[in-house]
C-alpha cells in the first residue's frame, strides 16, 4: 500500500455554492447596524475569512461593538435562511463534487479533510444535509483557529492525521486558501468555479476548470513526491 496522502477541501465556493445565503445573510448583518451594504462582489470577496475578520474588512470604519453585532446578525440570518429550505437546497454541491469525494474515498491511501471558515455547527449541518458523514477524517473550522490565510488549520489537520506537508494537497477557490497552503508548505490546487477570480489564485500549483480534472492533477502532484 502506498503511503497516506491527505486531501483537504475548502467548503463554500469549492464543494458547495452557498453564495445566495451568504449575500442575503450579510445584507441582514449590515441592516443590524444601519450601514450601507457592500456590493455582491465585495461580499463574495471575503468568503473564507472568519466572520470577525470579514466584518472588519467590509466595514473598517465601524467599531468592535458594531462588528460583534454584525457577526451575530449574520449567524442568525444564515440559520434562518437555511431553516427555510434546508442546507442541501440552500448550499448545493457543485457539479462533480460528490463524484470526486466518492472517488477519493475509494482510494485506500487517501485521507480526506476540510478546512473552512464555517463554524462547527454550520459544517455539521451541511455534512448531514448532504449525507457526507464519515467522509472527512479531519475537520478544521473557524471556531478553533485564526482566520485563513493563517496556516493553523492545515498544520492541525496534518498533526491529526500524521501526514506530512509533502503528501498534503489543499483545494480551494480563494486566495486565502492558496496563501494558507503556501504558508503551511502544502501544494494548493485552485478551482475556477468559486468566488475569487482565477487571477487571484496566483499561489496555486494549478487551477482546475472542473472536478473531472482533480484525479489527474493529484496523480501528477503525487508522482513528484513518490
Amino acid at each position: 500500500m502506498e503511503r497516506p496522502r491527505l486531501v483537504i477541501f475548502d467548503v463554500d465556493g469549492t464543494l458547495v455554492d452557498s453564495q445566495q445565503d451568504i449575500v442575503a445573510a450579510m445584507t441582514e448583518a449590515f441592516a443590524v447596524v444601519d450601514f450601507p451594504v457592500p456590493t455582491r462582489s465585495q461580499i463574495l470577496g471575503i468568503v473564507g475569512l472568519s466572520l470577525d475578520v470579514a466584518m472588519v474588512r467590509l466595514a473598517p470604519d465601524l467599531d468592535r461593538h458594531a462588528h460583534d453585532r454584525m457577526v451575530q446578525g449574520y449567524k442568525q440570518a444564515y440559520m434562518a435562511l437555511r431553516a427555510q429550505t434546508g442546507a442541501a437546497q440552500s448550499s448545493p454541491l457543485y457539479p462533480g463534487a460528490r463524484e470526486a469525494i466518492d472517488h477519493l474515498r475509494g482510494m485506500p491511501e487517501v485521507v480526506l479533510g476540510v478546512a473552512t471558515g464555517k463554524s462547527r455547527r454550520g459544517l455539521d449541518k451541511l455534512i448531514e444535509a448532504h449525507g457526507l458523514e464519515g467522509a472527512f477524517v479531519t475537520q478544521q473550522v473557524a471556531d478553533s483557529h485564526p482566520s485563513k490565510p493563517h496556516p493553523s488549520m492545515l498544520l492541525q489537520a496534518m498533526a491529526e492525521t500524521g501526514i506530512t506537508a509533502a503528501d498534503t494537497v489543499m483545494i480551494g477557490d480563494t486566495s486565502f486558501d492558496m496563501d494558507m497552503a503556501s504558508a503551511a508548505g502544502v501544494c494548493g490546487l485552485g478551482v475556477a468555479w468559486g468566488y475569487h477570480p482565477v487571477a487571484a489564485l496566483s499561489a496555486a500549483h494549478r487551477v482546475l476548470a472542473d472536478f473531472a480534472e482533480l484525479p489527474g492533477s493529484l496523480r501528477e502532484i503525487w508522482s513528484t513526491t513518490a
